[in-house]
């Protein structure tokens, strides 16, 4: 059992000024950035949670940039490439992608619904919404 005292801070002076903000991931607008492909970010100060629904046998090209991924798969399954590397992933499956890795993926004959982490926030994504670098308290663009 580990020590949930250093887990759980109660140092008063560690405190931060910020607040929550709370999302309602099925209100959120999505963004298609290809066809069959669609993104729906909640942005933090330093984080980003993509949620990612593939459409039956769409592909996301190989690419890579600078922030660090996760990406965890919550329904569905979807063939993963990671540096050369391919896998197919299912449902409770992850995937750690350096900075600059070279990775794609594709969707078989179903859907698939998986959450991207990105630190710091995914600058491309962020264009695509339109914001210049996420705004103080969150998800306020």
């Amino acid at each position: 059992m580990s020590d949930s005292a250093s887990y759980f801070a109660t140092d008063t002076g560690s405190q931060g000024p910020g607040r929550g903000n709370w999302i309602a991931w099925g209100e959120l607008a999505p963004i298609e950035i290809l066809e069959g492909l669609r993104f729906q970010p909640v942005l933090g100060d330093r984080l980003m949670v993509n949620f990612v629904r593939f459409e039956p046998n769409t592909v996301a090209p190989v690419h890579w940039h600078e922030e660090e991924q996760i990406t965890f798969v919550i329904d569905g399954e979807i063939e993963f490439e990671v540096a050369g590397e391919k896998r197919l992933l299912k449902r409770g499956d992850s995937v750690v992608i350096p900075p600059n890795v070279p990775h794609g993926a594709r969707s078989l004959e179903g859907t698939c619904l998986e959450v991207d982490a990105f630190h710091p926030p995914r600058r491309g994504l962020l264009e695509a919404m339109g914001v210049d670098r996420p705004a103080t308290g969150g998800n306020e663009a």
